[in-house]
């Protein structure tokens, strides 16, 4: 095996292992749990790499000339003009760093944003201090529920001890299908809001009199978190985001029991 080909696989190995420590780090993204997810992870990652491989440039160059160049040891500042060639390589070579990273970050941004053909569409609206989730295409087409913050109020006041989701527990979660492309259609009712879940990579403000969208395919079954992430109030800090990513067969019958209760909620109401 070559030398060349040994340091690549090393390379991979230590790249790998560094990427895993990061996410695997409170300071870091959340593990991505969808492809955009995953896409803006590894930009994160990428970029971090350049910034990294700069600063050791810059300031080896910098070091080395302040120590091996100090007055101390009978160097002289030299006097000279500027050069041209100089000037347009110091130029080229951030535009074609630039360049490089445009790229691959230009392909996700316009991928996020391809709402088209979604499975499921939900529609998401703010309130002060709360959301609205309504089903308005695919299965699930009709439901529609508030979730609110379902912290309690003595841990809020320090009266209990927090439990291991404070501040991020609601009352009904946002329940999806694991696999299927959903499209979120954002507004708020009152002031800006901003529906936020890291783990899929989507962050988008709600605006009153205003429609906006983004979209989302989990790739894994589970509990995911976020918030608002606009200043919204007094309570902004208390309007957490829960998505739930279940099985098919689970959120069929999801649907099923809540549009039962939807319809006897409606019955109710007209009886009285």
């Amino acid at each position: 095996m070559s030398s060349k080909s040994v340091a690549t696989r090393v390379g991979a190995v230590l790249l790998t292992f560094y990427s895993g420590l990061a996410m695997s780090s409170k300071y870091n993204f959340p593990e991505p749990q969808s492809a955009i997810a995953q896409d803006v992870y590894d930009q994160h990652i990428f970029v971090m790499w350049i910034c990294l491989a700069i600063f050791i440039a810059v300031f080896g160059v910098m070091f080395y000339s302040v120590l091996k160049h100090r007055k101390s040891l009978g160097y002289k500042a030299a006097n000279f003009h500027h050069s041209t060639l100089v000037e347009i390589i110091w130029t080229a070579i951030p535009c074609a760093i630039l360049i490089v990273m445009a790229l691959p970050a230009t392909k996700t941004v316009l991928a996020m944003k391809d709402t088209s053909e979604p499975e499921i569409t939900i529609k998401i609206t703010g309130y002060q201090w709360m959301w609205g989730y309504d089903y308005l295409q695919g299965e699930g087409e009709g439901i529609s529920f508030y979730s609110k913050l379902s912290t309690p109020r003595a841990q809020i006041e320090n009266k209990e001890p927090k439990g291991e989701n404070y501040l991020l527990e609601v009352d009904n979660n946002l329940v999806v299908p694991v696999g299927k492309k959903v499209r979120v259609i954002i507004t708020a009712n009152d002031v800006i809001h901003a529906w936020w879940v890291p783990a899929f990579s989507v962050k988008q403000d709600a605006i009153p009199g205003f429609v906006r969208d983004a979209w989302f395919k989990a790739d894994r079954i589970g509990i995911f978190r976020g918030q608002c992430t606009e200043l919204c109030g007094k309570d902004h800090g208390f309007m957490p985001i829960v998505v739930e990513v279940v099985e098919p067969e689970k959120y069929a019958q999801w649907v099923s029991e809540k549009q039962k209760t939807s319809a006897s909620a409606m019955t109710t109401a007209a009886l009285n």
